[in-house]
């Protein structure tokens, strides 16, 4: 990116380590569970310097991930609490009206965003929405058994029973390389205590969700059982004039920059 403005934020009494560049309309991006903007970079799913050219696009860390500060409360990981930090990041860049962003946590973060702060979401783009409702609790028992195993030091065992759980197809290649390197490289009690936040986390009722009323884009791929087309395909059912695009293929992936483009060109 050029320009880019790096930062550090508070957000409700934390500080998250933030990055700004462009103009235009806002889009405040959130990443997923355990990354970070500087592993998104390694394998961005949006080209961000794409919607640089358009937009005003701020990136940040979320709390107990990357160079943002560690939460004292478990209860801070929920993707309740992580919105209101998206919208405390706002508040303190000066941004009143935005798109709400993000992959996987992210995405749920957006989501939850958007009936925290109706007034300040002006529309979503949510990219591999992840487990929910009757999705979810399989997702949480596997998230408490690899947050134990990583606190006890057993790295190299849920390594191994990740690589035995299907691959996203559009990104088959290297998947589970790229989340081995990525889970040797942190911090294995930050890892732990993510996991276990995210254990107690689900998507609002979908009767909730059904008065979300902005511009809503939604970005799925195959293959993935832990963030399911299914999910996606509720969403769009229920959210009025929600699009969906699903991606099969690497090829699919370049699409999902041009609708988050497209979302912005037509939000502002």
């Amino acid at each position: 990116m050029e320009s880019v403005d790096r930062s550090q934020v508070n957000a409700r009494g934390l500080e998250l380590s933030c990055r700004r560049a462009g103009a235009g309309p806002a889009i405040i991006w959130a990443h997923g569970l355990t990354s970070s903007m500087d592993d998104e970079d390694r394998l961005p799913l949006i080209d961000h310097n794409r919607v640089v050219s358009i937009a005003d696009v701020v990136r940040y860390d979320a709390v107990g991930h990357g160079q943002s500060a560690d939460p004292v409360d478990t209860g801070r990981y929920e993707w309740s609490e992580l919105a209101r930090d998206m919208v405390a990041i706002a508040d303190a860049l000066g941004i009143d009206r935005f798109v709400a962003a993000g992959a996987s946590m992210g995405a749920a973060t957006a989501l939850n965003a958007a009936l925290i702060a109706p007034d300040r979401v002006a529309g979503l783009a949510l990219v591999i929405p992840p487990t929910a409702w009757a999705t979810r609790a399989e997702q949480v028992d596997r998230y408490l058994a690899s947050a134990a195993a990583i606190g006890a030091g057993r790295i190299d065992e849920v390594i191994a029973a990740s690589a035995l759980i299907a691959p996203p197809d559009p990104l088959a290649d290297v998947w589970h390389a790229r989340g081995a390197e990525r889970l040797r490289a942190a911090d294995p009690m930050r890892t732990a205590a993510a996991l276990r936040g995210a254990a107690m986390c689900d998507l609002p009722a979908l009767h909730l969700l059904a008065d979300v009323d902005v511009a809503v884009t939604i970005c799925a791929w195959t293959g993935d059982a832990s963030h399911p087309v299914e999910t996606a395909t509720s969403l769009r059912d229920t959210i009025d004039g929600a699009d969906l695009m699903i991606a099969t293929a690497p090829a699919d992936l370049t699409r999902w920059t041009d609708a988050v483009i497209d979302l912005l060109n037509t939000m502002f």
